[in-house]
């Protein structure tokens, strides 16, 4: 009996264990409802909206033409140059020699991250292109046309996707603060360059930009590519991405 109650003193409520785990796990679900819900949110909203009306919202003219207002010579090439830059085939050089170092590095879960998140994109960007149908803006003859459909933006997508990667690769450093800085001016100014040549309208821009956050913030969740090393205490190396984390090796012990 004495055995009993001691057990049942030291078994926390159900109620306890909520509370000490909100507490212990604040930061993340702040970041899944901030990075991944909300953008979500925000998605699908758009997506309906633009279902049942094509022209979009009100306030798709109006930005875009406050933006075409500020056309020069100067800001033509400017954003042409930034047009062929966040290319998504643009893109894939540059993931692709990252995805060689992390290889020859033997970082699979960074690896892991990188082609999941980058197939991804593609394949979400493409898909709710061909759902969705919505032609681009013709308010006026672009200097880099599009043929394409116009929602989400395959460059705003393609920026969010690049700098996501590089901030989680670089999650454990010092540097990924000049990630994330210069990382956020690339993401608006690519933004921008899309409205400025009028191929899409703001809301096609911002589809993108919440369809991706959700995504590879979302996937960072599951593979974890931030956890690169486990700190060793007994002053032996450091174990390294191959290693599984704690709650990995015991998911696969219970199967």
């Amino acid at each position: 009996m004495e055995k009993v109650k001691k057990a049942n003193k030291e078994s926390p409520s159900p109620l306890s264990f909520i509370k000490n785990l909100l507490i212990a796990r604040w930061r993340s679900l702040l970041l899944l409802l901030i990075g991944v819900y909300l953008p979500l949110q925000v998605f699908e909203i758009l997506i309906v909206k633009i279902w049942e009306n094509k022209a979009g919202f009100p306030w798709d003219v109006p930005i875009l033409l406050a933006v075409h207002s500020t056309a020069n010579p100067q800001l033509d090439v400017l954003a042409v140059a930034l047009a062929k830059i966040g290319e998504p085939w643009t893109a894939v050089p540059i993931l692709g020699a990252i995805a060689l170092i992390l290889l020859l590095q033997k970082r699979w879960r960074s690896l892991a991250y990188l082609l999941t998140v980058s197939a991804g994109s593609v394949i979400i960007n493409r898909t709710a292109k061909e759902l969705m149908h919505r032609v681009r803006p013709q308010l006026w003859q672009s200097i880099a046309p599009e043929s394409s459909f116009a929602f989400p933006s395959g460059h705003a997508m393609t920026s969010i996707t690049v700098v996501a990667i590089l901030l989680f690769l670089t999650w454990d450093s010092s540097r990924r603060w000049l990630v994330l800085i210069f990382g956020s001016l690339y993401v608006i100014a690519i933004g921008w360059c899309r409205l400025y040549l009028g191929v899409h309208f703001p809301s096609d821009v911002l589809a993108g930009l919440m369809v991706a956050l959700s995504w590879t913030i979302g996937v960072s969740f599951i593979i974890k590519p931030y956890r690169t090393i486990a700190k060793s205490v007994d002053g032996d190396r450091p174990e390294d991405e191959t290693t599984l984390l704690p709650e990995e090796r015991e998911l696969i012990n219970k199967e």
